[in-house]
């Protein structure tokens, strides 16, 4: 009799473990455009933008920062110009998206490709740069519901400057990885707790290597949390940069790094979320066909003596981005547990790159970003999961 109670209590354990892979079917994305950016300064239509901060807070969407080419293809002559508005989408009553009001809230400082990271109290913006250069400060973005205001709190700023940055939370501690610093590209791997920010930043096990742009999402492995870093790209000392399929985990338990399955193919400036109990999606990104095209051209023009030749290849390269055919549109399925990718679906949208992915509820949304070189969108995509039968 005691055998047989114990043999039902190691097949129900079993059995238990096993729900959470059995009862996962296959997902299906209905895709909206929940809102588009509003008019800001003296545009009447807003260019969107690439490389704001994002994430949610009181119950409302915070977008914030940005860079884009208002005035013209930088190939054309056109100038970067970074941005300091903060946007806040909220949802009515009646079940649509709204934005907060006609006003635009504002940073301290315009900043763009820095991290963000929702946590309980706001928003952690992290890093980036402007016209100046490389940043280091950190602060919380919070949204008073009560006197609709935007609240700029500081936290201990960066070790050191950071750009093109990633990171994720665990709880109340914020991971930061990679980036572009002063030295070059970093693999340092750092973490702040939001409970005791008195400590500051402190270091963990580098990464496994040195890159910019990848993904990174908290996600558990079957047994407890960790982190993934997906893809990425790294610039050589030649200027060409190598794109990444390469997929990283992190155990805060074993605090180290294991590799993992890589990705079907390269991907660097993509955006992905967490979703159920091990899953993750990871939506376009660049897979480096124009862009390492276009620096290699880069790089030709620089050594080439001859103005005529060199005239030459600017007109090509200036072509090669003028026809960029757009970002990958594919939708990625990665399962921890089983350690494996799968192409489940293509954006219905021009996919965009260089911005962050939320979670909001029941939905996630991927705010404005880079749809062809030089060109942004002022689309804040909606994505809602629905689960087909197997």
């Amino acid at each position: 009799m005691i055998r047989r109670i114990l043999l039902f209590i190691f097949y129900f354990q079993n059995l238990l473990y096993s729900i959470p892979i059995l009862a996962q079917v296959p997902v299906c994305i209905d895709w909206s455009v929940a809102a588009t950016l509003p008019p800001v300064d003296s545009f009447a239509v807003n260019p969107g933008v690439a490389g704001a901060f994002a994430g949610v807070h009181h119950d409302a969407l915070l977008i914030a920062g940005g860079a884009n080419f208002p005035n013209g293809k930088p190939w054309n002559g056109g100038k970067k110009v970074y941005w300091d508005a903060v946007y806040v989408l909220q949802k009515s009553k009646a079940g649509n998206y709204q934005w907060n009001s006609a006003d635009v809230f504002k940073l301290k400082q315009r900043v763009a490709y820095g991290a963000s990271v929702t946590a309980a109290s706001g928003v952690v913006c992290i890093g980036g740069e402007n016209e100046k250069g490389f940043l280091k400060e950190v602060f919380l973005l919070q949204w008073n519901m009560s006197e609709k205001e935007i609240a700029i709190k500081g936290l201990p700023p960066l070790p050191f400057a950071l750009t093109n940055l990633f990171a994720t939370a665990i709880g109340s501690t914020i991971y930061v990885a990679g980036g572009e610093s002063s030295l070059g590209i970093s693999d340092k791997f750092i973490f702040l707790d939001l409970d005791n920010v008195a400590v500051g930043w402190k270091e963990l096990p580098h990464a496994p290597t040195a890159f910019t742009h990848a993904v990174m999402i908290t996600q558990s492995n079957g047994h407890h949390e960790c982190i993934y870093v997906i893809g990425g790209r790294c610039k050589g000392a030649n200027g060409i940069s190598d794109f990444y399929r390469s997929v990283f985990e992190f155990d805060p338990v074993r605090n180290e790094w294991t590799e993992k399955a890589s990705l079907p193919y390269a991907i660097s400036a993509g955006t992905g979320v967490a979703i159920r109990g091990n899953e993750m999606l990871i939506f376009g990104g660049d897979t480096g066909e124009t862009f390492r095209k276009t620096e290699e051209l880069i790089a030709m023009i620089s050594a080439e003596k001859d103005t005529a030749r060199q005239q030459a290849l600017i007109k090509r390269k200036n072509n090669l981005q003028e026809t960029h055919p757009g970002f990958n549109q594919n939708v990625l399925l990665y399962n921890t547990v089983k350690n494996s990718w799968e192409i489940i679906g293509k954006m219905p949208y021009k996919t965009p790159v260089t911005t962050t992915a939320v979670t909001w509820v029941d939905q996630f949304f991927i705010p404005s970003g880079e749809i062809q070189a030089g060109i942004r969108t002022p689309k804040i995509l909606s994505g809602k999961l629905k689960f087909s039968k197997p």
